[in-house]
């Protein structure tokens, strides 16, 4: 129930059952954690996400749930605190490119594009390869901060170095930067190779 207020939008929901659910004696699971943790990022309950934040931590957890972790990284990502996604996600015994993708996106949607494309090199640096979605939200940081060298570069690398093909998203990302930045004839060429 908690888990399906919170994919469905319905935050406030989800956090009243997670009360409901402690009220009536029932401990929570990790995967209860989880679904809290995105309702907490879902609707920015800060308080109530650091909360099960201490938790977790009393708990031990993070250091055996690389999910949680994970989930943190992207409750704290998704509420604007970009220094404790990035404690949390510096704490995490073990990173995989979701934990990496949570990041990423957090800088991103906040404007500090630079970190999201450092997080980037540096994800690739720990021998870890970027997915659709890296690409996307490097690609989007990269667009909202008029980086077309490092934009031209990734978008390159997705393809001809990881043999992803670019979705819609991609392409948009690429097409305004290079229209934003005047280079009409670069658009063009994207449009051109664009499935649609």
């Amino acid at each position: 129930l908690i888990s399906g207020y919170a994919q469905h939008g319905l935050g406030n929901k989800a956090l009243a059952c997670f009360k409901q659910m402690r009220d009536g004696g029932f401990a929570p699971s990790v995967v209860t954690f989880i679904c809290v943790l995105n309702a907490c990022g879902s609707i920015r309950s800060l308080e109530m996400g650091e909360e099960i934040h201490a938790e977790v931590r009393k708990k031990g957890l993070l250091e055996k749930e690389i999910v949680l972790g994970t989930s943190l990284v992207d409750m704290y990502a998704r509420c604007g605190v970009l220094n404790k996604a990035q404690n949390v996600f510096d704490e995490l015994p073990v990173r995989n490119v979701v934990s990496w993708n949570a990041l990423i996106c957090g800088y991103a949607q906040q404007g500090r594009s630079e970190e999201a494309v450092n997080c980037f090199w540096k994800m690739r640096d720990e021998g870890i390869s970027p997915n659709e979605i890296t690409f996307l939200s490097v690609l989007s940081a990269c667009s909202h901060a008029g980086l077309l060298d490092q934009a031209e570069l990734l978008y390159t690398d997705m393809t001809k170095k990881y043999g992803i093909t670019p979705s819609i998203e991609h392409h948009t990302c690429m097409l305004m930067i290079l229209g934003s930045g005047g280079h009409f004839e670069k658009a063009m060429e994207v449009i051109n190779v664009m499935p649609s």
